[in-house]
C-alpha cells in the first residue's frame, strides 16, 4: 500500500544547498546539487518568488487570487493569465479523458464537504444537489486565441487542489533550469518534482512508505504525485469519508484507493493520482497510462 513519499537525504558525492519555506499550505523543500552557495541562494529566492506568484493566481483560498476573481464573473469571456489558462486547459483534458472523475469545477462540493468535516456531519442530499448544480467541466469554455475563459453558470468555482501544486513545482523547476541549476529537487507535502541527477549519481532517492517499511526508488527528470483518503477525513456512523470528492456524484469517497503516479511533469502526476482515487484502480490506471504515466503504484487496501 503506497501512502506517501519521502525524499531521502542523498548519499552525497557532491555538495547540496537546501532551503525550506511555507507555501501552498505546506513546507516546500528545495535542494540544489551545487557548491555555489551565493548563486544557489539567489536562485532559491527566484524559485520561491515564482511559487508565491503562482499561488496568488491559482489558490481558491485567497479571495484576491485570479481564479477567485474569475469565479465571480460567469457568462462572459474573461482574458486570463498564461498560468491560469494552462492549468485550466490541463484540467479539462484530464476531465475529458476520465469522464469527469477529475473535474476542476468541483469547488462548490469541496466547500460543502469542508464544512461537513468541521461540523462532523455528512451533508444531506438537498445540499449536495444544490452544490452539484454549479459543477460540470463541460460548462467551462476556453478561447485559445484570446487566452480567455468563460464559466457558464453562477456559483461555479474552479478548484485546482488536485493539480496546481504539481504545475507550480514544474514552473519552479523550469525557472531554476534557466538560472543554470538543472540538478534540483522540489518537495511540497509529498508532491515531488525532480531535475537532473546530481553529479556522479544516477538520480535522487525517494522512499515510498508501505506497511512493511520504505521502498527506495532512484529517479531523475520526473515528478511523483500521491493521492489517497488518509490525509483528511470525516468519520460518521462507522464510515470514513475522504477529503477527495467524486464530482460525478457529489459525495466524498469511501473507497480506500491510494495512488502514486510517476510522470514527466508534476502537473500530470498530481492530477492523475487524484483521478485514480476517484475512478478506481483498474480504470484510473488505464487512463493515467494513456495520458503518459511512466509508472504507477495503486492499492485498494483499507484506509488506516
Amino acid at each position: 500500500m503506497f501512502l506517501k513519499l519521502h525524499p531521502l537525504p542523498a548519499i552525497a558525492q557532491g555538495p547540496r544547498q537546501e532551503y525550506r519555506q511555507l507555501h501552498l499550505g505546506v513546507e516546500v523543500r528545495l535542494v540544489l546539487a551545487t557548491a555555489d552557495r551565493p548563486n544557489a541562494d539567489a536562485a532559491a529566492r527566484d524559485a520561491y518568488a515564482t511559487i508565491a506568484a503562482l499561488e496568488q493566481i491559482l489558490s481558491d483560498w485567497r479571495p484576491t487570487s485570479e481564479v477567485c476573481r474569475l469565479a465571480a464573473r460567469h457568462g462572459v469571456w474573461l482574458p486570463v493569465s498564461g498560468p491560469l489558462y494552462q492549468v485550466t486547459a490541463r484540467s479539462l483534458a484530464v476531465a475529458r479523458a476520465s469522464g469527469g472523475a477529475f473535474d476542476p469545477t468541483v469547488g462548490p462540493l469541496v466547500a460543502l464537504w469542508r464544512e461537513a468535516r468541521a461540523r462532523g456531519a455528512v451533508p444531506d442530499d438537498r445540499a449536495i444537489a444544490r452544490a452539484r448544480a454549479s459543477v460540470g467541466w463541460r460548462r467551462v469554455h476556453l478561447d485559445p486565441h484570446r487566452q480567455a475563459i468563460k464559466l457558464d453558470r453562477p456559483g461555479m468555482d474552479l478548484d485546482f487542489g488536485g493539480i496546481a501544486k504539481g504545475f507550480i513545482l514544474d514552473s519552479a523547476r523550469t525557472v531554476l533550469r534557466h538560472l543554470g541549476f538543472a540538478s534540483v529537487m522540489l518537495d511540497a507535502g509529498g508532491d515531488v518534482v525532480l531535475g537532473d541527477a546530481p553529479p556522479g549519481e544516477s538520480g535522487w532517492r525517494v522512499a515510498v512508505s508501505t506497511p512493511r517499511g520504505d521502498s527506495t526508488i532512484v529517479l531523475a527528470g520526473v515528478a511523483v504525485g500521491t493521492s489517497g483518503p488518509s490525509a483528511q477525513h470525516l468519520d460518521v456512523g462507522g464510515v470514513r469519508y475522504s477529503h477527495v470528492i467524486d464530482p460525478r456524484t457529489g459525495r466524498a469517497l469511501t473507497a480506500p484507493t491510494q495512488a502514486t503516479v510517476i510522470h514527466r511533469f508534476g502537473v500530470m502526476s498530481d492530477a492523475l493520482s487524484t483521478m485514480i482515487t476517484v475512478l478506481g484502480a483498474k480504470r484510473g490506471s488505464n487512463v493515467a497510462r494513456a495520458l503518459g504515466a511512466i509508472e504507477l503504484f495503486v492499492s485498494d487496501s483499507p484506509m488506516p
